[in-house]
């Protein structure tokens, strides 16, 4: 290969390399939340307070295939967040959201709190929904689910609230009558529906 095709070659690469991170980038969500308590998100942050808040699952590609080199393919999980959803009657994108927001599909997924597995259940809340091993995936979709339905119920349906208690607690949410007040709970119920909202229009 002599040199000018050397540089023609690099050059191309150069710039295939560049399109796949300008892709990246258009895909993603950012957000910040003000003094006021007023969120703000954009697709083309000016504002250094922006902050990266979740990708476009529909057409962000670069995300699956980094989740697949990762070990983690959420296709493989369909069967079982089907026959859960349908068992519990609770919406499938809502499961699939809080996997993906709780372990990004990697089943031996644990906390530094010790919460384990796709769906992130504790230990005391795993012995509660008599899952054996919460890093079996079809125990630990299935006991999450039958959780996320437990709080649906408690909160009549309303959705949000369920997540606050999923990743809060029941009596954090009681105790502040909605959504506690948490930057942490707050940005995950956040995320959660908008996962979900990306699930249902894929």
């Amino acid at each position: 290969m002599n040199k000018n095709i050397r540089h023609i070659f690099l050059l191309i690469l150069i710039l295939f390399v560049s399109a796949i991170f300008i892709n990246d980038a258009a895909a993603d969500i950012y957000r910040y939340e003000d003094d006021e308590g007023i969120v703000h998100f954009t697709d083309a942050p000016t504002d250094k307070r922006f902050k990266v808040f979740m990708r476009d699952l529909k057409k962000d590609k670069l995300l699956r295939t980094k989740l697949s080199l990762a070990g983690a393919n959420p296709t493989e999980y369909d069967a079982i967040i089907a026959s859960s959803a349908q068992k519990y009657g609770v919406s499938p994108s809502l499961i699939k959201a809080v996997i993906q927001a709780e372990s990004g599909y990697n089943p031996n997924a644990v906390s530094r709190k010790g919460a384990s597995g796709l769906m992130q259940l504790m230990p005391g809340t795993a012995r509660s929904l008599k899952v054996s091993n919460s890093f079996d995936p079809k125990d630990n979709v299935e006991g999450g689910v039958k959780y996320l339905r437990f709080l649906l119920d408690t909160f009549r349906g309303d959705v949000s609230l369920a997540l606050a208690a999923y990743n809060s607690g029941l009596n954090k949410v009681a105790k502040y009558g909605g959504i506690p007040p948490y930057p942490e709970t707050r940005n995950y119920v956040n995320k959660v529906l908008a996962f979900m909202q990306s699930y249902q229009t894929n």
